[in-house]
């Protein structure tokens, strides 16, 4: 099978080759730190061996319970936030056709999320649709209190059993949640929901390869154990024993260090397909979350190309010079379309006729490339064989270990996130929460 490849060469008339080979040493010191916990966040690793240790009995729990699930209900409502949400949704997207969501007829459940947001008219809307489906809820949480999803499930929670009675609303809710504590796993308890752990090693953002990706993943119909297997394969090709030269994950992480040292403070990631619109979501949340703390970091942004040519495009080109660029490349697409001859070339598109449109598409990205590199702007290109399983999973591992990398080369703690708290101190104050009564003196007087 492909793996992944990563082309750093057009970073060289930005920073030398040489430049970003003195950090061999760095690299392997923090990829070292991973493996041998001893690095901050040591207690969240449990996703670093996951893919190569995976319990055979959970794949097949995870696949009875999403085969049972997809014979008895024709919409999954995903209720999660962050890592919760984005990683499933990521892989979902780039798996399904781009017009699923408006065929009648499928072989497996549409997915829909919930707990993302607090807008009461996207939830007024979801239980509009609701009404007429056959539906279950699959709901992801440690705590069972994050506000967002906790909200939309109670909601949800509340509408199921309207429709379909509490005894049978049991029987069709799922909770992915802590082994033994936090109020999820005690609503489920009561309940007698179906549940599967979150692990309390793998943070939110690095969760995707554990149920709380995995069972969306499989009840939307596709090929988990193929998805764990990319992930093992790319654990495999990036470990400690792998020299720094021939080491994908320590190779992008140098580089994109290199880079920020010399001023490229936003990495934009770029896409060519239209599939991997959410990937880059993911992908902010893993780089954004774990890196930007202590006044330090890479801002991760994203653009999809195309379209963002005639938008984005001429900031990238002519903007501020303090960017690079990562693009992911998708060298075979699954479908094969010719354009045709039009006898009257009105539009001027017969030099092209008989082409593949993905030759047109790939000749675009080679320009773009070249345009952008010319502008000043350093690209790392990476790239896979096709969308599939396999390659996904081994994309998923290769960013969160060179995050991994990175985070310890920026000397930061990549595995927590304090500053996500601060939002909700001010929220819960302003709700006027209970046990917040100073903060809400404290904030109203500044409103």
């Amino acid at each position: 099978m492909n793996h992944i490849k990563l082309d750093i060469s057009k970073v060289y008339g930005f920073v030398p080759e040489a430049e970003i080979n003195k950090s061999e040493s760095a690299a392997n010191v923090a990829l070292k730190k991973l493996y041998n916990k001893s690095g901050e966040g040591n207690d969240f690793l449990g996703w670093l061996d996951l893919p190569s240790k995976f319990p055979e009995s959970l794949i097949s729990d995870i696949e009875k319970t999403a085969a049972k699930l997809r014979s008895e209900i024709d919409l999954l409502v995903v209720v999660g936030i962050g890592g919760s949400y984005l990683g499933a949704k990521a892989i979902i997207d780039a798996l399904s056709n781009n017009f699923a969501w408006m065929k009648t007829e499928t072989a497996a459940p549409q997915i829909v999320f919930a707990g993302q947001n607090i807008g009461e008219d996207y939830i007024s809307e979801l239980l509009e649709v609701l009404d007429k489906k056959n539906y279950g809820i699959a709901v992801i949480s440690k705590s069972g209190t994050t506000t967002e999803p906790a909200l939309a499930f109670r909601i949800l929670k509340n509408h199921l059993e309207k429709k379909v009675g509490k005894e049978n609303a049991k029987k069709k809710i799922i909770a992915i949640t802590d082994h033994s504590k936090g109020a999820l796993r005690k609503m489920a308890d009561i309940e007698g929901y179906k549940t599967f752990i979150i692990p309390d090693d793998t943070g939110g953002r690095f969760s995707v390869l554990t149920p709380v990706g995995l069972l969306p993943i499989a009840v939307a119909g596709f090929n988990i154990r193929e998805f764990i297997k990319g992930a093992a394969e790319m654990e495999k090709s990036t470990s400690p024993e792998i020299p720094f030269s021939d080491n994908p994950a320590s190779l992008y992480a140098a580089t994109r260090n290199a880079l920020y040292n010399k001023g490229k403070k936003i990495e934009i990631l770029a896409n060519f397909n239209s599939k991997l619109i959410y990937f880059s979501e993911w992908w902010k949340q893993l780089y954004g979350e774990s890196e930007g703390k202590d006044g330090k970091g890479i801002y991760p942004a994203s653009v999809n190309f195309t379209a963002d040519l005639h938008s984005m495009g001429q900031y990238i080109q002519d903007g501020e010079r303090h960017i690079f660029e990562t693009v992911i490349s998708v060298e075979k697409p699954a479908s094969k379309f010719i354009i045709p001859k039009d006898n009257d070339d009105f539009d001027q598109l017969n030099y092209i006729a008989g082409k593949r449109v993905d030759e047109v598409n790939k000749m675009a990205e080679l320009g773009t490339m070249l345009a952008h590199v010319d502008g000043g702007v350093p690209n790392i290109r990476i790239s896979i064989d096709t969308i599939s399983e396999f390659n996904l999973g081994q994309l998923v591992y290769f960013f969160e270990i060179a995050c991994g990398i990175s985070g310890y080369l920026l000397k930061v703690n990549p595995f927590n996130q304090p500053g996500v708290e601060a939002y909700k101190t001010n929220m819960f104050a302003l709700l006027e929460k209970p046990g917040f009564e100073e903060e809400t003196k404290k904030i109203k007087s500044r409103i």
